[in-house]
Order: structure tokens, then sequence, then C-alpha cells
């Protein structure tokens, strides 16, 4: 038995099989080209075939000895990546499986292992200790989409800028179903969400993709706004929530330094002249204050006084805490 017959058990096999052999010589003959990988006559010219019918031009010899070759010229172009993009090919495959996708995991794990085959030596030993010792952990909930099909759905629609039609069950386990034109979609704490124009509310919304039942495609088209961020709208869309408080606070830094202290929904951020100006809202001012308090730099509360008291009582526990030590 050769290495072919040995490791081929599917006709798909077998089929990569030839197309390795013709790469590896110039000419080889019918009747070897069968024996090499375990198959009669009539087997081996379907999987000619098949390969033809993939746009690979074969030509052929005919008669009782003959031969098969790849057309002049022609070489499949080998996947070559750099140590970076080896990389980066790694680790977002192994992020993949962290996505709350359906059948996300045993689909990275199919993409990694093809991924390793077609690779030399060297860079299938660097994808083996990448795979197998990093571990990535992006804090996602139980928040996964029923399925694939309305991620694969929505991004398709996206990209030809096509409305589609919505199932959705709100929160409150309500149905409700729309026409949507999906701008974008982004992930964000555990969660993936559609971003567009909602033509039942006629303004932007965003939609929770484990809520959404069904997507339809619709005969009709948009334009979407030039520019357009997914994130940054579901971020902004977050963080205008309404809640019982609104609060502002002027940060005595700048807005890049501002923006690395807050997560990306905490509150809007505005440079202004002495600083930045976070404009949020809150439920629970002693949660709030407990955020502020462990900024590395200098703010000031100008709304509302309630959230100055909350500082103090924390900073009083604080003292406390330290006085007991």
């Amino acid at each position: 038995m050769n290495r072919y017959t040995a490791r081929m058990t599917r006709p798909t096999t077998r089929v990569l099989a030839v197309l390795e052999l013709l790469q590896g010589h110039g000419r080889i003959s019918g009747p070897e080209l069968a024996q090499r990988i375990g198959v009669d006559g009539r087997t081996l010219r379907r999987y000619i075939a098949a390969l033809e019918d993939l746009g690979i031009p074969i030509a052929t010899e005919r008669g009782r000895h003959g031969a098969y070759m790849l057309v002049p010229g022609f070489k499949l172009p080998p996947l070559m990546f750099s140590d970076d993009e080896a990389l980066a090919l790694s680790v977002g495959l192994i992020a993949a499986r962290e996505l709350g996708l359906a059948e996300a995991a045993p689909a990275a794990a199919s993409a990694q292992a093809k991924l390793t085959r077609v690779t030399p030596d060297r860079l299938q030993r660097q994808l083996q200790a990448i795979a197998g010792t990093v571990r990535i952990d992006l804090a996602h909930g139980s928040a996964a989409p029923r399925s694939n099909e309305a991620l694969i759905a929505l991004t398709a629609a996206a990209q030809a800028q096509q409305r589609v039609h919505l199932d959705y069950t709100t929160p409150q386990r309500q149905h409700s179903e729309r026409d949507f034109d999906p701008y974008g979609l982004a992930w964000r704490a555990g969660a993936w969400y559609a971003v567009g124009w909602c033509h039942l509310r006629r303004d932007l919304r965003s939609f929770r993709l484990d809520r959404i039942g069904t997507v339809r495609t619709l005969d009709a088209h948009f334009e979407r706004p030039a520019g357009f961020d997914a994130l940054e709208q579901l971020a902004f869309s977050i963080a205008t929530l309404p809640r019982s408080i609104a609060v502002e606070v002027l940060l005595r830094t700048d807005l890049r330094t501002a923006r690395d202290a807050f997560s990306f929904a905490f509150g809007l951020l505005e440079p202004v002249a002495d600083g930045v100006l976070l404009r949020s809202s809150a439920d629970d001012l002693d949660w709030f204050a407990r955020q502020l308090a462990r900024l590395p730099f200098d703010f000031e509360v100008r709304t509302p006084t309630r959230l100055r008291s909350a500082l103090r009582r924390h900073a009083m526990r604080l003292q406390k805490l330290v006085a007991g030590d």
C-alpha cells in the first residue's frame, strides 16, 4: 500500500490526491495514476472531470497508454503566510470560538486544521503551538444566536444594502415584525447586534441576534450613511439609555486618556476647554461613585450634587478600612 492509498478513505481526498500527483509530475499515465490512488480507470476519469469542473485545466493524451498532465503554465498558488499573518490567523480562529456563534467551535477547529495542513512545517509548528497554548476570554454570556443563519443573512444584506424583514422577540418576550435596513453588525458585551434603520420605529435601532427569528430579504435597497460605524452607534445607544439620574462630570485629562479609563458605552465624552466632559446617567449613584474613585486623574462633579455625597461616603469607607489596618 503506497502513501496515497494508505490515507485515502473518501472520494474528495482521492480527487485532491490526483491533483497532488499531477502537480508533482510533468506527465503521468492513466494506469499509473489510477494505481497510485487505488481506483479503476472509470473512477479516475470521473475524478479528472471533477477537477476540470473546478476550473483546473488538465491535458489528456488519448490511447491505450494515455496520460494526464496539467496544462503548461498552470500552477496552483501556494498558500504562504508570514509569521505575523500566521499569528493573526491563528489568534483570530481562537477568538472566533469565543464569539458566541452557533457551531463556531467546530468550524474554527476545522479551519485551524486545514490551515495547519497547507502551511510549511515551520509554520505548522507555530500554528499548533498557538492553538495549544493560547486562550482568549471575551467574557461572553449566554446570548448566542439561535443559529449562524441570521448573522450570515444580515451581513450579506448589509453588504448589498438590501432591506430585510425581521421576526423579533423583545426582552419582554413580545413578538414583533418589522422592515429593517441593516447598516452593520457589532459584537459587544457578550452579544451580537444588528444596527440600522428600523422602519417600524422610524429611527436607528439595535437588535440582538439571539432575539431574531427569521430574516427575509426584501426587494428594496437602501443607502447606508457615509462613514457609519456600527459599534460606535451601538455604544452610543447603550450610553444614552434613559436612566433615573443624569450625570455630568468634568474630567481633568485629555480625550484619549478618558476613553482608556471608561468602557465604550459608559457615557458620552466631549472635549472642552479645561478637560473632557462626561455625560452619562445612572440608577445607582454609589456604583457611579466607585467608578469615579478608581480614576488616576482629577475630576469635578457638576451634576447631581447627590453624587458628591456618594463619593464622600465611599471615601469615608476607605478611610475606615485603612484605619483598621
